[in-house]
């Protein structure tokens, strides 16, 4: 079998080990966010967009990382207090994590690997980039941090429809 985005695991940000095979026939778009950052309101965007196209098979999946300027200290427990409270997010939140470095977290090494940025790039530039996923598991595209989530509306459609 080749290799998929089902093959990884990561931490809820409620402490529980959560395995990507559970979104297997969903397209996803995971991205590395930050609680102060300028890009911090696509919190908005991208629940707007799990409320209208998730009931049609979209799975957002939020990574948050301190890498970017410090942009994201809080504990687990008070990130997802501010999402909640401040953008009323209902999509699926993750155990803060390393995009970059020594400590990049797996799933986020393939996803690098798979969809290299601008110039062939591996490195995440900064908070909020996002990866898409098909309903194979394959990852087709990086947007960059500042591609606001409904600019990539037509593409998860078209993604939706296969």
């Amino acid at each position: 079998m080749s290799e998929s985005i089902y093959q990884f695991s990561a931490v809820a940000n409620t402490g529980e080990q959560v395995t990507l095979e559970q979104y297997r026939d969903k397209v996803l778009l995971i991205v590395n966010t930050a609680s102060r950052c300028g890009f911090t309101p696509q919190y908005e965007g991208l629940e707007a967009l799990y409320r209208e196209l998730g009931p049609r098979g979209l799975e957002i999946l939020a990574f948050p990382c301190n890498q970017f300027a410090g942009q994201e200290p809080g504990t687990d427990g008070q990130i997802a207090s501010f999402c909640q409270t401040r953008f009323h997010t209902s999509f699926p939140l993750f155990a803060k994590i390393a995009v970059n470095g020594k400590g990049t977290h797996p799933l986020f090494r393939y996803l690098k690997d798979q969809a290299p940025g601008l110039l062939g790039s591996k490195a995440v530039k900064w908070n909020f980039t996002k990866f898409l996923v098909d309903r194979q598991g394959r990852v087709v595209r990086r947007f960059a941090p500042q591609d606001k989530p409904q600019t990539l509306r037509g593409e998860i459609e078209a993604r939706l429809q296969r």
